[in-house]
């Protein structure tokens, strides 16, 4: 669900575990980002009504590696799912969740991209399972080290 004024306030009290931040980034910072970038959409995942985490759809050219893809596509940016709410399965259903409403609200997009800090194996293994493909290359620019560039068809 888009980030709205009744559901900020949650958003913004959302952590993940300390340990990553530094692939993840922080609130408030991460929505801030996403609420200043005209090319982005601030969006909350929700479980009922209970917000658990948070993401940030990036449509501007090169949003990813500073790449084109060659099609339309968006960059996934800062998914993540609450500290308290994580290893109950609930990545996996919001990645189905965001691809869903990516084609509802998107439908020209083609693909969505993303890159994954190398260090974080359980984000990468989740992105994997949720049908994103490893481009192969890494790359050099994040700020907390080299990052594989994924590719998911939409």
């Amino acid at each position: 669900m888009p980030v709205h004024a009744g559901i900020r306030a949650e958003v913004l009290a959302l952590r993940v575990h300390p340990d990553q931040e530094q692939f993840a980034g922080q609130m408030p910072s991460a929505l801030l980002a996403a609420e200043q970038d005209p090319d982005s959409e601030a969006l909350a995942v929700l479980c009922g009504p209970e917000v658990i985490g948070s993401y940030r759809l990036d449509f501007g050219a090169g949003a990813i590696a500073g790449r084109d893809f060659g099609r339309p596509s968006a960059g996934l940016k800062a998914f993540f799912i609450a500290a308290g709410q994580q290893g109950r399965g609930l990545g996996t259903l919001a990645l189905k969740a965001l691809l869903a409403d990516l084609r509802a609200r998107h439908p020209a997009i083609q693909v969505l991209a993303l890159s994954v800090n190398a260090r974080n194996s359980a984000a990468r293994c989740l992105y994997l399972r949720a049908g994103f493909v490893d481009q192969g290359e890494l790359y050099l620019g994040g700020a907390a080290g080299p990052q594989y560039v994924m590719l998911r068809e939409i």
